[in-house]
């Protein structure tokens, strides 16, 4: 089983572009698993086709400890396997906590059990936070490889190499390694050219440069993945691109992040500061 998080700046599209591959890769017969690491509880709802599933927290809260796999675990697109850590309530407690709490009990209740066969487990992971409990996908193995989302705005490239700060730490003791740059297109000036430029300085590859398109919205408001929705659709087959281009991938490496300089001379360079 592959384990893969993937990380990035907050609402850059981590979880749309999250459900549209697992999506794409369940299309080709793979046996898939997700968790969402995100207290919204909405890295699976594409997949259930809205249905808002009930997170491990709660069912711990409201349930006890004396749970199956099945109350927290619900089946959508194809078979996936879908699961949503949850958090604690608004301003109260640490979401961190609560999805180091969700990953031990989906270990101690068997979701990783090999008689489900599964080929791909993702961890759909909150914003670029790196710390406690958010690093947990990427600790202790619970996911070998990252792939984190950006786009070609300043920012989405900041959190990019920060969150490479936080992969080169663990990698260096551990087994997880970065698996590329997932360009989740904002239509910004040469982005293709510019994320690929601060892949290559970091030491990766932009595995994928997915465009922007407006059926993933229209496909979002019917409560699916592009491929659900209508898999004739120009844009499912960039996310069946980007599916396979992450079950060929081989390059794995221990990234090399950029000094704020660094990164502030490759947007001069592209023209994109003065």
């Amino acid at each position: 089983m592959r384990k893969i998080a993937i990380y990035g700046k907050g609402g850059i599209g981590k979880s749309t572009t999250t459900q549209n591959t697992v999506a794409a890769l369940a299309e080709m017969g793979k046996h898939m698993m997700v968790v969402g690491c995100d207290p919204k509880a909405d890295s699976t709802r594409l997949l259930l086709n809205g249905l808002a599933q009930q997170t491990v927290l709660d069912t711990l809260r409201n349930d006890g400890d004396d749970l199956d796999l099945d109350d927290v675990v619900k089946t959508g697109f194809k078979g996936t396997r879908c699961v949503e850590s949850g958090g604690p309530e608004p301003g109260v407690g640490c979401a961190g906590r609560g999805i180091i709490t969700s990953i031990n009990l989906l270990e101690q209740l068997g979701a990783f059990d090999p008689k489900y066969q599964l080929d791909y487990c993702f961890y759909d992971v909150l914003g670029d936070v790196v710390c406690g409990g958010f690093a947990m996908p990427i600790r202790d193995g619970k996911a070998q490889e990252i792939y984190i989302v950006c786009s070609g705005e300043m920012m989405a490239m900041y959190a990019a190499n920060n969150i490479c700060k936080g992969i080169r730490k663990f990698a260096e003791t551990g087994t997880v390694r970065l698996g590329g740059l997932i360009c989740n297109s904002r239509k910004t000036d040469r982005e293709d050219e510019l994320i690929k430029a601060l892949a290559e300085k970091i030491g990766t590859q932009m595995i994928y440069f997915v465009p922007r398109d407006n059926v993933v919205q229209r496909a979002e408001i019917n409560k699916k993945t592009v491929i659900d929705y209508d898999p004739t659709d120009p844009q499912a087959d960039q996310y069946r691109s980007l599916a396979k281009a992450i079950e060929n991938n081989k390059k794995f490496v221990i990234p090399k992040p950029l000094e704020m300089p660094e990164l502030e001379s490759l947007l001069m360079e592209f023209g994109l500061a003065s």
